[in-house]
């Protein structure tokens, strides 16, 4: 099971996940706080609706009914 470490950051604080990645406190305005992530280029950093809505989408490809498939042997 996953742990989860909970921390309080003011604006320009900052915390390090190993050493390639580094999220910082930007800004915070209201309940909304502008977060920013630097990790390396080859490491994709994605919203989790957005990661989630796209592994939905991946499932959903690969179920395709085997008569389709078939039909696309050559």
């Amino acid at each position: 099971m996953c742990r989860m470490l909970i921390l309080s950051r003011k604006v320009g604080q900052s915390l390090s996940i190993g050493k390639d990645i580094t999220i910082k406190i930007l800004e915070i305005e209201g309940d909304r706080v502008q977060v920013g992530i630097e990790a390396p280029k080859e490491m994709k950093v994605l919203r989790t609706e957005l990661y989630e809505e796209i592994t939905g989408e991946n499932r959903q490809a690969v179920k395709v009914p085997d008569d389709i498939v078939k039909s696309l042997k050559i």
